[in-house]
């Protein structure tokens, strides 16, 4: 089933790092009740371990970790999901949407794991438990579940560790895993660790922070280029740029950038859009359809909170919110572009020049 849903094996790193990000937005929201569930523990955060002699990648978070009874409901069934019970739970509450920034809403997210690996195990505490758990499965249906000694457990939150199968050696070279981490998770907003090897430094490889999830009077004129030559693949400096959050029925944030100059594949008719759709921060396609063809030339990042996805997150769903979030991005870089003919003539003959027809 799993490889009947997704295309891109890669993807199993997004969802696993999408679950530990859940899992740490999950204690956050808990400890607002129960501050005693943070004592003693370390800052929110991922790390990725990789062992190539045990052929091994281990994901560990240090969120809210699951019980045995978690286990069951969240791991033990095929697309039944913890983090969507929790978002009901969060809305029977009448909580907030910033309460409730949950990606992995649909379960069959953890069992890409099965992709790459023959046998996956998890390691867990519940935060504020004595007990521990070990979960382990083959992917073929059956699942084992014992207790685990405190001494081999996380202090809390998870361990997912991969045993890798003969074909995904690959995934064991951490200038690759990192490549993947930077690509589809480098903006959740938990810090990402990568291991390279048992003894070696963690070093930080995400640092769990949006460039167009910042308040704009905290970027400066150089972090926004800086971004726009990463997004765009180009050295010069943007004709115009425009950030942005959406609020009301559709709520997103948004960050486009007009060129300074044309790029040389502007009129290739194979040339993909590379404008980027996020949702809460957690990359679903490079390739997103979110302007006109006669916009073509715009670099845009949005990351919406109320997009629905299919179950894959691979695609996202021609949906009413998709096609509103469509039409206000339009507009509003049309806005932006008459702003800059009135206010701005000379630089807007540039534009012209570049862009117009």
């Amino acid at each position: 089933m799993v490889h009947s849903v997704y295309s891109d094996r890669d993807i199993f790193v997004r969802e696993l790092v999408s679950n530990a990000a859940d899992a740490c937005e999950k204690l956050r929201y808990e400890a607002i009740a129960k501050p005693e569930l943070l004592e003693g523990g370390a800052p929110f955060a991922i790390q990725i371990a990789i062992d190539p002699e045990a052929k091994t990648i281990a994901f560990t978070d240090n969120g809210v970790g699951m019980s045995r009874q978690d286990l069951v409901e969240a791991l033990g069934t095929i697309a039944r999901s913890g983090t969507r019970a929790f978002l009901d739970m969060l809305a029977a509450q009448e909580a907030s949407k910033e309460a409730a920034n949950l990606i992995g809403q649909f379960g069959i997210g953890f069992y890409s794991s099965f992709m790459v690996a023959d046998q996956v195990v998890v390691e867990t505490r519940r935060a504020g438990s004595s007990e521990a758990w070990r979960w382990s499965s083959d992917g073929k249906g059956a699942y084992t579940i014992a207790s685990l000694p405190l001494d081999q457990a996380p202090a809390r939150g998870s361990r997912v560790v991969l045993h890798l199968n003969e074909a995904s050696g690959e995934y064991l070279e951490p200038h690759r895993l990192e490549r993947i981490v930077r690509e589809h998770s480098g903006a959740v907003p938990v810090p990402i660790d990568l291991v390279d090897k048992p003894g070696a430094e963690p070093r930080r490889v995400a640092d769990g922070a949006a460039i167009w999830a910042k308040p704009k009077n905290e970027i400066t004129a150089e972090e926004y280029t800086e971004f726009y030559r990463s997004l765009s693949g180009q050295f010069d400096e943007p004709a115009l740029t425009a950030h942005w959050r959406a609020e009301g029925r559709h709520e997103y944030s948004a960050l486009a950038f007009i060129p300074g100059s044309r790029p040389f594949d502007l009129f290739d008719p194979a040339r993909k859009s590379r404008n980027k759709l996020y949702v809460r921060r957690v990359l679903i396609t490079q390739d997103a359809d979110l302007l006109p063809g006669w916009l073509r030339f715009v670099r845009l990042v949005v990351d919406s909170a109320d997009l629905p996805l299919n179950v894959s997150r691979e695609m996202i769903q021609q949906s009413p919110v998709f096609a509103a979030i469509r039409k206000g991005v339009t507009n509003r870089v049309l806005g932006d572009l008459t702003k800059m003919a009135e206010n701005d003539a000379e630089n807007f003959a540039k534009v012209w020049e570049n862009f117009g027809a």
